[in-house]
């Protein structure tokens, strides 16, 4: 053995071809922490001092190659500045280069994931030999940051700067043949021909049938393009790039920058240009909140993999209510792997279910995602059904009809009765209490909510909605199925609204008092839009429809009077309730806020609407001055003090899934990184006072809680140390 350390080792074989073999013993997957670095390190300047080594193998003994660096490190990293990052930085070039510049040839062995730091590590060798399930990928622009360990000036070397900008810029992770056209991959084989397949290249290049060296020269050489052919490259990519990203995301365009600037230089000098604008990025908050999102999914997804450990399995599923939600649901499922029973009551809903669900099927086949035999058998995973004839053997039913706790209620005591006593029964509700609708059950234990936003294929989140009688194995089965289904289940208890419906419609309420106060809608839009919303509260609504609006206002005025009465309110209209009563429904109507018309593609296109225009300037009160900024705080605090509340009153369980479920569920602006986190980054103290000052004159709406309060005077906030999610 040439080294042992926790995480690689380094042996030597008979023919005298090293392996450094990654295998973290205390973790399930290889990354690179610091520790392991200093490790990397270490084990390269072994391999140095062994003159008997005539190639090296990097292999993993893990099901993934390495999953990048350790991202749970970054916070504490980036609050030591940027003099620390670089030197940091410097250090890791030091190591990569040595691997890159060993005195013999080396090739990469990838089995499976290699990504960011693990995919840089890859790009040191000469060679990479790769799995067929094998990806290879840079992610950290998602991460608000870029490749800083030598991928931005490796990568466009080995595959050219068109490609290196689609990969690093996009951050996609790329599969085995992808990396074999452009060049990242030398061979692609079977997993268990890895190692023969990395040997043979080895003896080739010792051989010199492979010219080794020609390589390392390209890639530490400047790129060869000339003036004409850089301004192609990198300045047709930045206004592509940044129009795609958008103003709030400056990774991406910062990556290509870095590319462009270290296009003409050598490596070092190349390296230099990037690690500067690594340190850069870090420290800007888009980074800090994006890193912080990664660690929250990660907190999601842990306690969402608790839940799935305790769970029966859910190989037969059943949805009740075809039409466009159960048509939705229906595939989910069906596309996953699970096969489902859809039932109604008319064979027209039945159609509409299946249409819908065939419709997204051919999407996917549109994309080349699946081919026509895979939709077929897919689409024949969902069966039909007009009695409940078939479901005893249904391991979970989710209920998706009408939003109406009668009906609600009758179909799921309805069902009850022909399922067997273990199957787990779901309400697909927005807002009815589980409780409630648990009171005709006679196994209330087996009932949870189960909602599901519109549309069911795009929205990643599900809302898990426990009841005051609902058990532990009810909500396992349920995330368990979610989270087979491909969704982001999180776990929240019952009250009026859940939790993302609950904490939306203070937002709304915001906008309605500033319709009342003379704001212009459209411009209201324009500011939420340019501060990250996907659109702004007018078009949301017009996308979610006035009737569901209301409804849904109405229970929250019920559940939550001392502030949201105004909701639903017969004295004092608000813009939506107007809306309503005009027959103004939203895009279901074409006419809401705005008008709608298809544009070439046959999509809804809004255009102002004068009639709209009067029915709000008849719910307006008074002018009032707003700024930008005054808008801002008027739509946000409402709707971060409910974020608070739902959090103070144990609907959901952490600050992580608390800000999770914003971003997946109603688009909150993920830079942002989340309601609270939004909170931490204003200051408990600071958003008091703007809160404070708000409630003066518009009303409980805006009053912190004591705890928040005293929050506030502790100096606390609800990320407490830079790595807790």
């Amino acid at each position: 053995m040439i080294y042992q350390g926790n995480a690689i080792s380094v042996s030597l074989s008979d023919n005298d071809i090293a392996t450094l073999t990654f295998d973290a013993k205390d973790s399930a997957v290889n990354v690179l922490s610091s520790a392991v670095v200093k490790e990397l390190g270490e084990a390269v300047e072994a391999i140095e001092k062994n003159a008997s080594i005539k190639g090296l193998v990097l292999a993993s003994a893990k099901e993934a190659f390495i999953v990048g660096a350790d991202i749970t490190e970054f916070h504490r990293m980036f609050e030591e500045g940027s003099e620390a990052l670089t030197a940091m930085l410097e250090r890791v070039h030091s190591i990569f280069n040595a691997l890159e510049d060993l005195p013999f040839p080396t090739v990469s062995a990838v089995n499976g994931l290699a990504l960011g730091g693990g995919c840089e590590v890859t790009l040191t060798t000469d060679y990479r030999v790769l799995s067929e399930r094998a990806k290879i990928g840079l992610p950290e622009t998602k991460l608000g940051i870029l490749p800083g360990w030598g991928g931005c000036v490796r990568l466009p070397r080995l595959i050219g700067a068109d490609n290196a900008i689609e990969w690093i810029a996009g951050g996609t992770e790329n599969r085995a043949d992808a990396c074999l056209k452009v060049g990242v991959a030398d061979v692609v084989v079977p997993e268990e021909q890895l190692l023969e397949a990395a040997l043979d290249l080895i003896k080739r290049a010792g051989a010199g049938e492979l010219d080794y060296q020609a390589r390392r020269v390209e890639k530490c050489s400047p790129l060869k393009l000339n003036a004409i052919e850089q301004m192609m490259a990198f300045e047709t990519a930045k206004g592509f790039v940044a129009g795609k990203a958008g103003p709030h995301y400056p990774a991406p365009v910062e990556s290509i920058k870095v590319i462009q600037k270290g296009a003409g230089e050598e490596r070092a000098r190349a390296q230099a240009i990037e690690a500067k604008a690594f340190g850069k990025l870090a420290m800007t908050d888009v980074s800090f909140n994006l890193v912080g999102l990664f660690m929250n999914d990660q907190v999601v997804k842990k306690k969402a993999s608790k839940y799935e450990k305790q769970a029966q399995s859910v190989n037969q599923a059943a949805v009740l209510g075809a039409g466009i939600m159960g048509g939705g649901i229906a595939y989910q499922s069906a596309s996953k792997g699970t096969p489902i029973l859809m039932k109604d009551i008319k064979e027209e809903a039945i159609e509409l279910g299946l249409s819908e669900a065939r419709k997204l099927f051919t999407k996917q086949v549109e994309r080349k995602k699946i081919n026509a035999d895979q939709m077929g058998k897919q689409l024949g995973n969902i069966r039909p059904a007009l009695s409940y004839g078939d479901f005893g053997h249904v391991d979970l039913v989710v209920e998706a009809v009408v939003e109406n706790p009668k009906v609600k209620g009758a179909v799921l005591a309805e069902v009850e009765a022909s399922v067997s006593d273990e199957t787990i029964l779901t309400s697909n509700t927005s807002t009815i209490s589980i409780s409630r609708l648990a009171e005709n059950l006679k196994r209330p234990e087996n009932f949870c909510g189960m909602h599901f936003f519109n549309p069911v294929h795009r929205m990643p989140l599900v809302e898990v909605i426990r009841g005051e009688k609902t058990g532990d194995a009810a909500i396992a089965a349920t995330v368990a199925y979610a989270r087979k289904m491909g969704k982001t289940p999180i776990v929240v208890n019952d009250c009026p609204g859940f939790l993302v419906n609950r904490v939306l419609f203070p937002y709304f309420g915001g906008f309605s008092q500033l319709l009342e106060d003379g704001a212009d809608v459209k411009r209201v839009d324009k500011i939420m839009e340019k501060f990250g919303w996907p659109m702004g509260p007018a078009y949301l609504l017009d996308v979610v429809g006035m009737d569901t609006a209301v409804h849904a206002g109405a229970v929250m005025a019920e559940g939550f009077p001392d502030r949201m009465s105004g909701m639903s309110d017969a004295s004092n209209k608000t813009a939506i309730q107007v809306m309503f009563e005009n027959d103004r429904l939203g895009q279901k109507n074409t006419k809401g806020f705005y008008a709608y018309e298809q544009d070439r593609k046959g999509k809804p296109k809004k255009v102002d609407d004068a009639v709209a225009n009067e029915l709000v300037a008849s719910v307006v009160r008074g002018q009032q001055e707003l700024t930008d900024e005054d808008i801002i705080a008027r739509m946000m605090v409402p709707l971060c003090l409910e974020t608070v509340r739902c959090l103070e009153d144990n609907i959901v369980g952490t600050p992580a899934e608390a800000d999770m479920a914003l971003i997946y569920g109603i688009g909150f602006p993920p830079f942002r990184g989340g309601a609270l986190r939004y909170i931490d980054a204003m200051g408990v103290a600071k958003f008091v006072e703007l809160a404070d000052g708000l409630a003066k004159d518009l009303g409980p709406l805006y009053e912190p809680t004591d705890r928040l309060r005293e929050m506030a005077s502790n100096g606390n906030s609800f990320y407490q140390g830079a790595d807790q999610a």
